[in-house]
């Protein structure tokens, strides 16, 4: 299967999680590692835009594809979420709950609803787990940031 991730340039080869770790996200608490993909391009950068602010947009942005194993994963729905699951800014329990998950590490990647769209999903990939080692890097590809998607 392949997934898709947006950032810094950078970072794009960073399969550490460290981006996560360092600054949290709605999935994870800060010191817990995780990076966040997404099941298409469109969602991977309507994520990233929701969650940047346009005076933090760097210039050298690039698309990450990820092919990841189609087996070890835990797949969650709607119902399986805390009820403020889709709440802004992410609340404490949905970093509560995949913070546990992630440092269980009974599952190299967790498939989770989108709180932007949740008939798509995001994929988790847990970097403390060895599964990770299964996780490649196909492309990475230099991105220009269309500012009119945060000004319209």
């Amino acid at each position: 299967m392949i997934v898709y991730r947006v950032g810094r340039t950078k970072y794009a080869n960073d399969l550490t999680g460290e981006g996560a770790r360092i600054n949290g996200g709605r999935w994870n608490h800060k010191l817990t590692p995780c990076i966040y993909t997404s099941q298409s391009r469109a969602l991977a950068l309507l994520e990233y835009t929701v969650n940047v602010n346009i005076d933090d947009i760097p210039r050298a942005l690039s698309f990450t594809a990820l092919e990841i194993p189609d087996n070890n994963f835990l797949i969650l729905q709607p119902e399986d979420l805390p009820g403020d699951w889709t709440a802004a800014p992410a609340p404490r329990s949905t970093k509560n709950l995949g913070t546990a998950l992630l440092q269980k590490r009974d599952y190299c990647i967790i498939k989770i609803p989108s709180a932007v769209i949740p008939d798509e999903y995001n994929y988790l990939l847990n970097p403390l787990h060895t599964g990770i080692a299964h996780c490649n890097i196909l492309s990475i590809k230099d991105f220009v940031y269309d500012v009119r998607i945060k000004t319209v």
